[in-house]
């Protein structure tokens, strides 16, 4: 079965100068443990999949399944749990927290899903895993480079153990070194199981996945 599943999906913006159909009719099947690179020009719909995808929007018409789970059958709290618990997100901004250190923002994704403190050592192991180190747990955001505060930001969309990597641009910020240190992190990141589905501009970047899938006019090429 594959893990993410659209059927038939739109999605379409009602605007006071007329609707905008973002997405027509796509279908597509993303199976566990691939790595999936989506492209397209801007305003061609790959931003509105990935949102889709993530359950931050629901589609229009068609069926949108998530682990055979179909997310226009559930209520907004449901979609919420599924966001925590099933899907990690990488943003090309990093969206940090500016006034929790790198060991808060990491765990604040798992206070949210336990209502307690890390006190197994998990956001620790995954910062170091990432390729921080422990002096750099109690700085903040402000205090690291873009290269540093991405590796947060995958070490964070980890903390839950979720089964989809969302990464918006994961590399937009970074120079074409600590890009390539990112890119590697994620390929290892896939090659250990996990689902990998990547909106970018940069054909080299498109390299690292298995698949790429170009979006243009809200239909797939």
């Amino acid at each position: 079965m594959p893990v993410i599943s659209l059927k038939n999906v739109s999605k379409t913006y009602p605007l006071p100068f007329g609707d905008v159909k973002a997405l027509k009719n796509v279908s597509l099947d993303i199976m566990k443990g691939e790595f999936v690179a989506i492209m397209g020009p801007s305003g061609s719909g790959k931003s509105t999949m990935l949102n889709l995808i993530g359950s931050l929007d629901v589609p229009t018409s068609g069926e949108l399944l998530i682990n055979g789970v179909n997310v226009r059958e559930l209520t907004d709290f449901e979609l919420t749990d599924l966001r925590r618990d099933t899907i990690g997100f990488i943003f090309q901004q990093f969206n940090l927290i500016p006034l929790l250190s790198v060991k808060e923002n990491v765990e604040y994704p798992y206070i949210m899903k336990y209502r307690h403190e890390d006190n197994e050592g998990r956001c620790r192991e995954l910062i170091l895993k990432v390729g921080l180190t422990e002096s750099m747990m109690h700085h903040k955001p402000a205090e690291l480079s873009g290269g540093q505060q991405q590796r947060v930001a995958i070490a964070r969309a980890l903390v839950n153990s979720p089964v989809i990597l969302l990464c918006d641009e994961p590399t937009g910020n970074l120079d074409t070194k600590t890009g390539l240190q990112v890119m590697d992190i994620l390929s290892e990141l896939n090659s250990q199981g996990k689902t990998v589905i990547m909106v970018t501009h940069d054909p080299g970047t498109a390299e690292f996945a298995d698949r790429t899938i170009v979006i243009r006019d809200g239909e797939i090429q």
